[in-house]
């Protein structure tokens, strides 16, 4: 998803098309159960430590007013569970989850289906 703002927009739109596509996920999939993001920690600059900050305050004031339950996942520990390396590189986290049988687009969504793997293993992702 995008959610930047165009050019005649202010930079809080962003956070309200994300809290839309927040609520139209719930309406269309019945109901959000947990969630689970990457919790980042360092930052290509301050305007992208801005952002992740709007983004993190807009999902958990939302999760909150819903009542569904949220956790960070910390980027080594997503790394670590797929490729046994808490600082993978890109193309090894690309590598571990089409060994496991999918085919990602590009790295972004090879960390996304890691964090996903994770977060519903049996062993609670701490394997």
């Amino acid at each position: 998803m995008t959610f930047r703002p165009t050019r005649f927009e202010g930079g809080g739109m962003r956070f309200l098309r994300f809290r839309g596509w927040l609520a139209e996920l719930a309406t269309l999939s019945g109901g959000v159960a947990r969630i689970v993001f990457e919790e980042v920690r360092a930052h290509a600059g301050t305007d992208a430590a801005h952002i992740y900050g709007g983004f993190l305050g807009t999902l958990t004031a939302w999760c909150e007013e819903h009542n569904v339950p949220y956790e960070g996942v910390p980027v080594g520990t997503i790394k670590r569970y797929a490729t046994g390396k808490g600082n993978a590189d890109k193309a090894k986290m690309v590598a571990a989850i089409q060994a496991r049988g999918f085919a990602p687009a590009d790295d972004n969504e090879a960390d996304a289906i890691a964090l996903l793997l994770w977060a519903t293993d049996p062993t609670g992702g701490r394997a």
